[in-house]
């Protein structure tokens, strides 16, 4: 237990640059407090002391606005930062070396009895307000950006965005995003300033290839032309009963 403990202080140092002293760590972090409090109510739990366990997680909620359920397994130099209005359901499951940001919720989308809440591979970070819900499993090394509502599950090493979350990053940003986690350990808040929005990207790809479509036709028509067929008028389509000209003028 002491050596868990002082995992849990060491992961702060190296993921926290607010951080001064051992003593303010023990004293003034809650996330701290609340993983502490919830190893002794999961003993509690797994022992069978059930209403013991949860006014354990009772009062941990109360005094650090964390809310664990005693039953959610946590693993190893897991890291709460600032932690306020966390929600971590009865059966998640957090691997080693995952970071939690405040607003975060590990949830379930059913009533039913059973594996109802996500599982946390090793190392991966929720960020500011994200809400990870169901049974679905989020893989080791991932990044869930602040905000997002992830339904469905993530592949190791991958980072999602949006609501609902979908993959943002390529092979290539893949690779820049591992250097800079490799000289920070981790990144913050699972975002990045210059991490690419996948929407912007389609609508580019779009427009992109509408462009060449025009060169095609134009190239057509001067074919058509130059045998013989009058092909000068620009011809007109319909959308939902609006005529709209079938030809796109780009600034580009």
């Amino acid at each position: 237990m002491l050596n868990w403990l002082k995992e849990d202080i060491a992961c702060v140092f190296e993921r926290d640059p607010a951080a001064q002293s051992v003593f303010e760590i023990i004293t003034t972090y809650p996330g701290v407090h609340a993983v502490l409090i919830h190893r002794l109510s999961h003993r509690c739990w797994n022992a069978g002391f059930k209403w013991l366990a949860r006014f354990i997680a009772h009062l941990a909620r109360w005094l650090t606005g964390i809310e664990i359920h005693p039953g959610a397994v946590i693993g190893r130099r897991c890291f709460i930062d600032h932690g306020m209005g966390v929600v971590i359901g009865e059966t998640a499951i957090i691997g080693d070396d995952c970071t939690l940001y405040h607003g975060v919720t590990l949830g379930g989308t059913t009533w039913n009895k059973g594996k109802r809440h996500p599982t946390l591979h090793n190392g991966v970070v929720i960020g500011a307000g994200a809400k990870v819900l169901g049974p679905i499993e989020i893989g080791a090394g991932a990044r869930v950006g602040s905000n997002s509502v992830v339904l469905k599950p993530v592949p190791a090493g991958a980072t999602v965005v949006g609501i609902p979350a979908h993959i943002v990053d390529s092979q290539a940003k893949k690779a820049e995003l591992n250097e800079i986690a490799s000289k920070i350990g981790f990144n913050a808040y699972g975002m990045t300033a210059d991490m690419p929005d996948p929407i912007a990207h389609a609508i580019n790809r779009m427009l992109d290839h509408i462009q060449v479509l025009d060169k095609q036709i134009a190239t057509l028509q001067t074919a058509v032309n130059k045998a013989g067929i009058d092909c000068t008028e620009t011809p007109i389509c319909t959308l939902n009963g609006c005529e709209i000209e079938d030809s796109y003028k780009s600034d580009t």
